[in-house]
């Protein structure tokens, strides 16, 4: 039992950190994301994969973790615009990260975490500066054992550095997950709130409210009011950010491999063009509408 708690919580740290899905306790996932926008033909699909694999460094709990995230984004941009759309339609990312783990006693556990990202729509055929996302975070996990389930109470408190989000500052992470009944647990936190009902041991679902997004850099910038000299607004970057509810299932064909499936509701539609201060020159569309995902597992719980 305590093995496996030692891996969990390698993962657990250092996925919290450096991607959306940082509640996840998956060494390694393929998915596919979809969601068309309400009164529009536009779309957003996006496919991603990524595997982390913990180093042993000794006995008392430490590990090394590599790993790799690899994103292909297609936006299907149909609505009228003043400027060519094409060079939005595809974006890909590619993440390189280093995570350090160690007990300090046995309840709680230190975490550390960086990364750098490559994020662009690759115009160029090449990277440049303007490409490149680097991360950071530290953290600190609090594990209390229960034995009437296989799942601990964990508490998650950290903090996480991007240069994505524009401001000068780390920001602060709090994650709790209890499992308070049989069939029952709750994890309460960011990017993920849910409640979950296990209805037998190869199959649960839940109810979830959660954040989702991208972003990246576009090489050839390009003015997206070209008829407005004076404006000179540049698209220099794009971002998206999407708020949404919904409920998810989730099949267990084997203790690691499971598959999944989200359906909800956009809550917040926030897809921008922005200038190189972040700044947002144009909003693509905000206009809340369905949203998908679903793909295969390999978690160590």
């Amino acid at each position: 039992m305590n093995r496996l708690f030692s891996l969990f919580f390698v993962l657990f740290f250092f996925t919290i950190g450096l991607v959306s899905y940082g509640q996840s306790t998956d060494l390694a996932r393929i998915e596919y994301t979809f969601f068309p926008q309400s009164n529009s033909d536009n779309s957003f699909r996006r496919f991603r994969s990524f595997i982390n694999f913990p180093i042993k460094l000794n006995d008392n709990g430490a590990y090394l973790v590599p790993g790799i995230d690899y994103e292909n984004i297609n936006l299907k941009y149909e609505d009228p615009a003043l400027f060519g759309t094409e060079e939005l339609e595809r974006f890909q990312s590619f993440t390189f990260s280093l995570g350090y783990t160690f007990k300090i006693n046995e309840q709680w556990r230190f975490g550390t975490d960086g990364g750098v990202k490559v994020a662009s729509n690759f115009e160029r055929s090449d990277i440049i500066v303007d490409d490149l996302i680097y991360t950071g975070g530290v953290y600190f996990i609090n594990i209390k054992e229960d034995e009437r389930y296989v799942e601990p109470v964990r508490l998650i408190l950290g903090l996480h550095y991007s240069t994505t989000s524009g401001i000068p500052f780390p920001l602060p992470i709090i994650n709790y997950y209890k499992r308070f009944q049989p069939k029952w647990a709750y994890a309460l936190g960011v990017p993920k709130t849910n409640l979950k009902y296990y209805i037998n041991e190869k199959n649960t679902i839940q109810g979830f409210v959660t954040l989702d997004g991208f972003f990246a850099n576009i090489q050839k910038n390009f003015d997206v009011d070209p008829s407005n000299i004076a404006a000179k607004a540049l698209a220099e970057n794009i971002s998206m950010t999407i708020l949404l509810a919904g409920i998810g299932y989730e099949h267990k064909f084997t203790d690691n491999l499971s598959f999944y499936l989200y359906a909800g509701q956009t809550l917040i539609n926030n897809i921008r063009l922005r200038d190189d201060k972040r700044e947002k020159v144009y909003i693509i569309n905000e206009t809340n509408s369905f949203y998908g995902r679903g793909g295969l597992k390999f978690s160590i719980l």
